[in-house]
């Protein structure tokens, strides 16, 4: 028979928008928030119950970028492994103030909840939407974000002392954004299955150029490995009871670091030459001020050619001088130009805002 798990109280720390709340507080709490509050607090009160129900799980859904999103069970003792790991990886103590700004039907935003609780952090609740620091006017020393709010965020950054990126890859053109802000700024590795991140990098400042991009280090207890398609396979007991095996190509340079190459299910092979479509889009970063990503359609030659897509309103002129800065880009292979370039005006999204390649490729051929 199984132990009945036993919730923590919240650390004598621990504020919430200002107020230090106990585990029997904050059920009273919860409910003000859901009845009174806006849909982001609701959704952080609609959180807060399930954490303090008896059950030893909580329900999250995943985010959809890869397949439909679905529910899983997380158990709570692997929510607060994962705070702790954290909070030891990026040397964040008790007492900290963080802000919160992203969604918390995720699971990134309900573990900014549990680390506050867990660790004694002053946590303050933000709406979240693409520039949350443009209400802001008091300094933080952490916050977590997505890469697009980060990019909207850029001229108030310097509000936030330690800033942790995810839910997508951060582009070569956001990298070259950070360089100089005094912000430490993380790109963090996860998924809902690992409870939010297991490894992380800085990116800024960025190494010289030329050379190897900065590898992905892990946080404590987690091991990882390759499988004979070179995708990562991850062996974090304290977060999940079963060893996950990714679609993520990755290289790895030690037993706790690794360099993302890109999703296997995105590979392209165009006349037996194997692309990866995120390499192709860090190389074309530079050059295209849209939001864009690399694909391929069915050729009778190649099998698959390799596409672009952006996003942005179709012009003749547009597209004459993209066409002239790709083919004068040195960094790209010969295999690596893009065949055809299609412009749409709007890029499918999946719930959280990332970009839905597939349905965008499928609205635009329609």
């Amino acid at each position: 028979m199984q132990d009945k798990f036993s919730l923590p109280e919240t650390h004598p720390e621990f504020r919430l928008n200002g107020l230090f709340y106990n585990n029997e507080d904050l059920a009273a709490v919860a409910y003000s928030l859901i009845k009174e509050g806006e849909p982001y607090e609701g959704q952080a009160g609609n959180f807060l119950l399930d954490w303090l129900n008896d059950k030893d799980y909580v329900e999250v859904r995943t985010s959809g970028s890869t397949g439909p999103p679905k529910r899983i069970h997380i158990k709570k003792q692997q929510m607060i492994n994962s705070a702790r790991a954290t909070a030891k990886y990026f040397d964040l103590g008790q007492g900290i103030t963080a802000l919160h700004c992203l969604p918390v039907n995720f699971i990134a935003g309900k573990m900014m909840l549990v680390r506050a609780m867990l660790l004694g952090w002053k946590l303050d609740l933000e709406l979240p939407k693409a520039n949350p620091l443009d209400r802001i006017f008091k300094i933080y020393d952490f916050c977590a974000m997505t890469p697009f709010q980060l990019d909207n965020s850029l001229s108030r950054l310097h509000l936030i002392k330690k800033l942790i990126v995810g839910g997508g890859a951060v582009s070569a053109n956001l990298r070259n954004l950070v360089q100089g802000i005094g912000t430490e700024v993380y790109e963090t590795y996860g998924m809902t299955e690992t409870v939010s991140h297991i490894a992380a990098r800085r990116i800024n400042p960025a190494k010289k150029s030329g050379e190897e991009p900065v590898p992905f280090t892990t946080l404590p207890n987690v091991k990882i490995d390759v499988d004979d398609r070179s995708c990562l396979v991850i062996d974090a007991p304290q977060l999940s009871d079963e060893i996950l095996v990714t679609n993520d190509v990755v290289d790895l340079v030690s037993e706790k670091s690794f360099i993302w190459k890109g999703r296997i299910d995105n590979i392209i092979n165009s006349g037996g030459v194997k692309l990866h479509p995120e390499e192709i889009e860090a190389k074309l970063a530079p050059i295209i001020a849209h939001r864009f990503f690399v694909t391929s359609l069915p050729d009778p030659a190649l099998g698959e050619k390799l596409i672009l897509m952006v996003e942005s309103e179709f012009s003749e002129v547009a597209l004459h001088n993209l066409e002239r800065e790709i083919k004068a880009c040195r960094k790209l292979g010969k295999f690596e130009v893009p065949k055809k370039i299609y412009f749409v005006e709007k890029f499918e999204e999946t719930p959280n805002g990332k970009i839905h390649r597939a349905n965008t490729l499928k609205s635009r051929m329609i």
